[in-house]
């Protein structure tokens, strides 16, 4: 059976909210008020400094769906294609690209998986060099607009279940493959396979690591993407290279010796 890595998206590849880092280029693009930007903002402050629990995560949810509702999925996916050098590059986790390459090099799958809409963590997962991704699905109708319903929402419990569907169907071996989030609320995909690891974990995750005796990685060092059509790689500095080896690599090393 094949190994997989299961990787959280916002905080853990990238250092924002991955939906909200989108909002001031849809207020450009018309589709976004001014009060609603600024919430937006707010938003996305908080959540940096805080995190976000499941109330908050919900009410965003809410907020988006109801936001959504008649807009054409076709010209929301346009638009995060076209913006993604500019919104995406400069969040983006230098240690997180060096463990997914490490991955990809020991054959593992590795997949995104986040509560995001898959309009936004598709092409951004593919930005990062990740085809597979397991993401909130919106509905639409005939016509391809958002009619403020959810397909999916691949939050929490659901991320597991989502997670084990994919494992059973591709034959996956859970036990051998590793999730890395910053939330609590990924708890369940974490439980879900043999080697969770936590990654600038918020206060209940820190927490629960020390209950179950999971690493926990501090990712800090974010770093520019060269536009490219195959996989891109870091913009490797001295700087970059010591913090993606030295906080890294030392790790997985440890844990291969351990295996």
């Amino acid at each position: 059976m094949i190994q997989a890595a299961f990787f959280d998206l916002d905080k853990t590849i990238i250092a924002k909210s991955s939906t909200l880092a989108f909002t001031g280029k849809l207020h450009k693009a018309g589709l976004l008020g001014r009060r609603t930007l600024m919430r937006a903002a707010l938003s996305q402050t908080f959540y940096v400094l805080f995190g976000a629990d499941h109330d908050q995560l919900e009410k965003t949810r809410e907020m988006l769906m109801n936001l959504t509702r008649g807009w054409d999925r076709a010209e929301i996916e346009a638009l995060v294609e076209e913006t993604l050098d500019e919104v995406v590059a400069p969040l983006v986790y230098a240690e997180a690209l060096f463990l997914i390459d490490e991955h990809l090099r020991e054959g593992r799958k590795v997949f995104i998986v986040s509560a995001s809409p898959e309009e936004v963590v598709r092409p951004l997962a593919r930005y990062v060099g990740v085809e597979d991704v397991i993401a909130t699905k919106a509905r639409v109708d005939e016509k391809g607009r958002y009619t403020g319903e959810v397909e999916l929402y691949a939050y929490a419990e659901m991320k597991a279940e989502v997670i084990r569907a994919v494992a059973a169907e591709q034959g996956i071996d859970l036990e051998g493959s590793y999730a890395y989030s910053d939330s609590a609320t990924d708890l369940p995909m974490m439980h879900a396979v043999g080697h969770p690891v936590a990654v600038n974990p918020d206060r209940e995750l820190r927490e629960a690591c020390e209950r179950y005796s999971w690493p926990i990685l501090e990712f800090t060092r974010q770093v520019g993407l060269t536009s490219r059509l195959t996989r891109p790689v870091p913009l490797i500095s001295g700087a970059t290279l010591m913090l993606g080896i030295g906080a890294v690599a030392a790790w997985i090393l440890t844990r291969r010796r351990r295996g």
